[in-house]
């Protein structure tokens, strides 16, 4: 019993270790050749998507995104418990996505959290945070600095703190959000 204690407390340094070496190395590897080395650790990235320098990892794996999406730098990607990313996303610098919190009603305090889906030809402007369990349905947009705890609707634009609607988004969209720049901020 007591060696099965040791051995976990060891496995868990060794993943903390390994999701260490993964946020630091990353950031040394050329945007186009990024991708691949990510896909090593688990992390899955569609044609023409990318994952800007500075980012921050939870975990190995656990990331999906489609094609054509950009995540910018400075971003927070709690995948403990599973993001998805559709095809034609933007996340702009310094967002942060959550899966994963605590009980605050539970005595023992425990992990509790569910994974993040952001669907099809979304949106996130920057310094938006995204709680737990939330999905972002196709077309949405999140403003600046806003707080997402609960999921927000096809074609809506919410914003604040919680985000709330404010109106809907021209469902019109031809732009992409590939920008795999070699060395972007």
């Amino acid at each position: 019993m007591l060696l099965d204690g040791i051995m976990k407390k060891i496995l868990l340094q060794c993943k903390f270790f390994l999701v260490a070496f993964l946020n630091m190395s990353y950031n040394l590897i050329p945007n186009p050749v990024r991708k691949l080395y990510l896909g090593l650790f688990g992390i899955k990235i569609g044609k023409y998507s990318s994952i800007h320098r500075n980012c921050r990892f939870f975990h190995i794996g656990r990331v999906e995104i489609g094609k054509d999406s950009t995540i910018n730098f400075g971003c927070y990607l709690d995948n403990r418990r599973g993001i998805k990313i559709g095809d034609n996303v933007g996340i702009a610098h310094n967002t942060k996505i959550y899966t994963l919190g605590h009980n605050i009603d539970s005595p023992y305090f425990e992990t509790k959290g569910a994974p993040v889906v952001i669907e099809n030809d979304v949106f996130v402007f920057a310094n938006v945070l995204i709680m737990p369990g939330v999905t972002i349905h196709r077309g949405a947009v999140v403003l600046p600095g806003s707080v997402v705890t609960k999921d927000v609707e096809e074609f809506a634009v919410v914003g604040g703190n919680p985000a709330k609607y404010i109106r809907e988004r021209n469902k019109n969209i031809e732009n992409k959000q590939s920008y795999r720049y070699w060395f972007a901020l």
